[in-house]
């Protein structure tokens, strides 16, 4: 049986689509590549995004508040492999803000070869006024929270955001400790 026939809203419960045909909130898509520390793009990397839905809730047993409601439609969580080009490209909804101090943000792990720990970062829009109060990003220096950005581009089928992955180098994502 797929996922579908148990009555669960999508085709696979890992893939680069979180939302379904009914969630709530603005549509995005969320695109970019992963480059080594040479700058060559990576083929082979997985990507994993974990976020709260619009009204900013995760669909997690651990966010037990009960002031934002639950999206039955809306998964918030995406897994996606990287193409030839290190491209790879999340379909889901702009998420709501989760705290006072935190900035709607979308959570990103990064696993690839050679990379014994995953990497954990987090990606901020660019079109966030929320961006100058939160905690986290207000905690990276001034001069690396450019790489925790997402750039905004309106297109006919909505707005794409695009971050890019650098995993060593003069641009290297800022990366977090779990």
């Amino acid at each position: 049986l797929t996922p579908r026939q148990y009555g669960y809203p999508f085709s696979s419960l890992a893939d680069g689509a979180l939302a379904g045909p009914a969630t709530e909130g603005r549509r995005i898509r969320l695109q970019g590549r992963v480059f080594d520390g040479a700058g060559e793009p990576v083929p082979d990397a997985m990507i994993e995004l974990w976020q709260a839905n619009a009204q900013g809730r995760y669909n997690h047993p651990a966010d037990k508040r009960s002031d934002n409601l639950l999206d039955p439609d809306f998964k918030g969580f995406g897994r996606v492999g990287t193409d030839d080009l290190g491209s790879f490209v999340f379909a889901t909804v702009k998420p709501g803000a989760v705290a006072e101090d935190q900035a709607p943000h979308l959570n990103l792990i990064v696993f690839m070869r050679g990379l014994l720990s995953h990497a954990y970062t987090r990606v901020y829009f660019a079109d966030e006024a929320a961006n100058a109060s939160d905690a986290v990003l207000n905690s990276v220096a001034q001069e690396r929270r450019g790489t925790l950005i997402a750039e905004a581009e309106e297109t006919p089928a909505g707005p794409v955001y695009r971050f890019d992955i650098h995993m060593q180098g003069a641009d290297e994502t800022v990366f977090f400790d779990v």
